[in-house]
Order: structure tokens, then sequence, then C-alpha cells
């Protein structure tokens, strides 16, 4: 009896000893289970956001006193976050405005903020419109596609190593031909999109308020008396101007009409010449005798 409690207790024992050591081992494995997890999940995040590539492109209308000036401040602001100015249109006061002006700024995507808050110091903000396009997938593929190309053209241009044949080496050479052109094309794609994603373009309209007509007339005695010598001066100066310009056409009309009285004089003179001459013989022919009868 005394030896086979003993073997109870130890087994007993035993039976405790494993079950500890397998709760240990599950408490213990628990944890780790939840960091794996967590950091799978954080894997996928970083991977997500690394695959997201944004184009951000935005519209944004001021209104200030000088836009022309303004327009120089928008340069530097640009040209300060580490962008540039692709194009600038500017226009001269006219219509009683003071000018307007169109800037199309080329900004880093992680700057798009801090120059968006800028310019909004430089007059009356009008209207903001911005907006994002993922292009991730875009850019994988065109990493694809090229990839695919390099590796098809270092293929073929070994193969163009090892032809034997005329035919064969032409038929190699136009296809690495076809393959590298379509790689040049994919590789501009491809750095017009990186160029893209990495400066996001702010198109900036500066404009400027109306100014107050000026006054329709004088309102004194003075200023009347200006208006009137101004109009008197400009009356003059237009008849002389119209009198120059007339005057060649006038010169001509006079000699044409010169000459046409001239001929009409000359002519008028040469027929009434031979009425006159025929006249006094009329008057010497003998009257015929009264008593002839």
């Amino acid at each position: 009896m005394l030896a086979a409690g003993i073997v109870l207790s130890g087994c007993s024992a035993g039976a405790d000893y494993s079950g500890a050591s397998d709760g240990g081992s599950t408490a213990e494995r628990a944890p780790l289970a939840v960091d794996a997890a967590d950091t799978a999940s954080d894997g996928e995040q970083n991977a997500a956001a690394a695959d997201q590539a944004l184009v951000i492109t935005g519209t944004v209308t001021i209104t200030a006193d000088d836009p022309i000036a303004a327009s120089e401040k928008a340069t530097a602001i640009a040209r300060a976050a580490g962008g540039r100015v692709d194009a600038r249109t500017e226009y001269a006061p006219r219509d009683g405005d003071a000018g307007s002006a169109t800037l199309t700024l080329r900004v880093p995507a992680d700057a798009v903020e801090d120059v968006r808050d800028q310019l909004k110091e430089l007059g009356t903000v009008e209207e903001t419109d911005f907006s994002s396009v993922d292009v991730g997938t875009q850019q994988r593929d065109l990493d694809t596609r090229i990839t695919t190309l390099r590796a098809s053209i270092a293929r073929y241009t070994s193969w163009l190593a090892d032809a034997d044949t005329t035919a064969d080496l032409i038929q190699l050479e136009q296809a690495i031909a076809e393959r590298q052109n379509e790689l040049e094309s994919l590789e501009a794609q491809q750095r017009a999109l990186d160029d893209k994603v990495a400066m996001s373009t702010i198109t900036l309209q500066l404009r400027s308020v109306a100014l107050a007509p000026p006054p329709d007339g004088p309102d004194n005695f003075w200023e009347g008396l200006v208006v009137g010598w101004n109009g008197f001066v400009a009356f003059w100066g237009g008849v002389a101007v119209a009198l120059g310009v007339g005057l060649p056409w006038l010169v001509v009309l006079g000699a044409v009409l010169t000459v046409v009285v001239l001929l009409v004089r000359r002519a008028g003179r040469s027929s009434v010449t031979p009425l006159t001459a025929s006249a006094p013989a009329a008057a010497t022919a003998p009257a015929a005798p009264s008593g002839s009868e």
C-alpha cells in the first residue's frame, strides 16, 4: 500500500508539472502570436502606402490689389519650396482693372499644403480646388513591362552573337530595334509619370477688382474750359488731318478739271471760226435785179 501511494503521488505530480508546463508554453506563445499578427498588419499597411502613388493637381483663384506684383511673390514662393514655374501669363491693366496673371506652378508633393497656405497671403481667396489620382497601378505596370523588355533585348542580343546566317541576323536586329523603340517610349512615360507624382501642379489665377470709372463730365468752370479747349484743338487737328489726306486727291482732281476745261474751250473756238468765215462770202454775192420779171 505504501509503494502504491508513492507511485500514485509521483504520477499526480508529473501530471501537474506537465499541465503547468503546457499552460506556461501557451501563455508564452499567445503574446508572440499577437505580435506576429501586428507585424504582418503593419507590413501590409506599409506596402499599401508604398504602392500608392498620387498625382496632385489644384487650382487657386485669388483677388489681389496688384496681380503683377503678386505673381512675382508666387514665383518666389514656388522656388523657395524647391519647385518651378512652367508657365506664366500676365495682362496689363485695362478696362478699369489692375491687370491679371495666370501661373502654372510645379511644387514638391510634400510641400503642397505649405505652398497653398503661403499663396493665401497674396490676397483674397475666391476659389480652391485640389484633387489627387492614384497611379500606383500604372507605375507598377510600366515597371513590369520595362523589366520584361530589357530582359527580352538582352536575350535577343545574346542570340545575335550566335547567329550564323544573314537572315537570322536581319530578323534578330529588327526584333531588337522594335523592342528598343518600345522600351524608350515606356521609359519616357515612366519619367513623365514619376515627375507628375513627385511634382504637383498648381494653377494660380490672380485677378483684380475693377476700379471706379472716371467721372462723365467736368465739375467746375476750369474743368469745362479745359474740356472745351481740348475739343477745339481736337476738332482743328481732325480738320488738318482730313486736309492732309484729301490734298493729293484735290490736286489730281484740279489738274483733270483744268485739262477738261481747256479742251472744251478749244473745241468751242474751232466750231465758231468756220461760221465767221462764211458770213462775208454771203454778203458780197450780187443781188438779183428787181426788174427781171
